[in-house]
């Protein structure tokens, strides 16, 4: 891959991002460790963040491979892939835990 973008860009490629679907859940871990087999794994696009997914798989790849999430998809338009926000990443994964708290405290 690298070879052949080089023939039109001499000092690319910039970055090498692999896309993953954040519901493909521990496989996107296995999918990760193939990829960065073959080439270096610059950052991860978590798709299908619209979803009921919370893209736990985030985690999981950040913590075996050391390869950060840089985007994210949140839709099926172009213009709905965002930069990936760590604050409101985590405020996701656990807002679940948050009103279940306040819903007890009631």
């Amino acid at each position: 891959m690298t070879n052949i973008v080089q023939r039109t860009v001499k000092d690319a490629p910039h970055e090498r991002l692999l896309v993953i679907d954040a519901t493909t859940g521990q496989n996107g871990v296995i999918q990760a460790k193939e990829f960065a087999a073959v080439t270096d794994v610059t950052g991860i696009v978590l798709t299908k963040m619209d979803g009921t997914s919370k893209g736990g798989i985030a985690l999981a790849i950040k913590d075996s491979l050391n390869i950060p999430v840089k985007m994210i998809g949140v839709g099926e338009q172009m213009d709905d892939i965002e930069k990936f926000d760590l604050d409101e990443f985590v405020y996701r994964l656990a807002s679940d835990f948050m009103e279940e708290n306040e819903e007890d405290d009631e």
